[in-house]
């Protein structure tokens, strides 16, 4: 499956080469990867690279979105080009139950592109995954850019409206069976039984 950000979180479209996303099956879960053009603003996050890193949603990245449209549960991917990354499983809109949670990414840079790589377990995905979107951020001051794989329709935008990645009622479908298999099932996962008792 490929995906390419093509517009700002409020349809307009993007002036740059868009942001791409391959989704392809692993063992034990899904290979994501990003390759994007690299804007260096801001400027690399203070963390070590290849570790979590709080707050990375305030610099350069690019974020995938997976959800259980009915119980709203979602795992939130964030990818930098500077390596660092983040993981968040919410249950309920921006309700966090768990985060910082660790990935095997691989990041590198080819003149003003970067290209990522991360193996996603399915342990971290919610059950009954079935939608999707995708998100890139650049930029800074009154220059960051906000960019959506599936954007607020424009006739919906109201005035001094801002950019929200957690409406989740503009995400869409996502068949996993069509990745992995007619015959693929979901595994279940601990983790999101821990969310459920702790949501």
């Amino acid at each position: 499956m490929e995906f390419k950000i093509e517009h700002t979180w409020n349809s307009f479209p993007v002036s740059h080469d868009p942001v791409m996303i391959r989704l392809t099956p692993e063992n034990a879960g899904m290979l994501m990867e990003v390759s994007a053009p690299f804007f260096n603003d801001p400027p690399a996050p203070p963390g070590e690279p290849g570790k979590p890193f709080s707050g990375l949603w305030d610099y350069e990245v690019v974020e995938a979105f997976f959800l259980n449209g009915q119980t709203e549960q979602y795992l939130e991917v964030e990818l930098c080009p500077h390596g660092q990354h983040l993981v968040l499983l919410l249950s309920g809109r921006r309700k966090v139950c768990k985060q910082e949670l660790l990935l095997l990414y691989e990041v590198s840079r080819v003149s003003a592109r970067w290209n990522g790589r991360v193996h996603l377990p399915w342990s971290y995905f919610p059950p009954s995954t079935d939608k999707f979107n995708a998100f890139a951020i650049h930029g800074s001051g009154v220059n960051r850019i906000y960019e959506a794989l599936y954007p607020v329709p424009p006739h919906e935008i109201r005035k001094e409206q801002k950019p929200d990645f957690h409406r989740l009622e503009y995400f869409k479908s996502l068949n996993l069976n069509k990745l992995m298999g007619e015959d693929w099932k979901q595994p279940l996962s601990d983790l999101w039984d821990f969310c459920k008792w702790t949501s």
